[in-house]
């Protein structure tokens, strides 16, 4: 297997699980239910860049569409999607 081959399996791997999370969160937001935060990884801290305040699921001040409890703007979890 290439170097390539392996970042090409390893990219595959996280798409279908990320797929498999996102089709986890639509699941659990047709029930009006929300995620418990240690589903979705939450932390109290950016990552990569990436921050509650400026995902699609941000609800100000401090709460979420789709994770239960209260949610630091500046945090972060695997939820996370770019605002349009």
């Amino acid at each position: 297997m290439t170097n390539q081959d392996h970042h090409r399996t390893r990219r595959g791997l996280l798409q279908v699980g990320l797929a498999s999370i996102g089709g986890l969160i639509a699941l659990r937001a047709q029930a009006q239910e929300k995620l418990a935060q240690n589903l979705v990884q939450y932390q109290e801290t950016p990552k990569d860049g990436h921050m509650c305040s400026t995902c699609v699921n941000y609800v100000e001040p401090n709460g979420c569409k789709i994770v239960a409890g209260n949610i630091n703007p500046n945090g972060w979890c695997v939820a996370w999607g770019p605002k349009a």
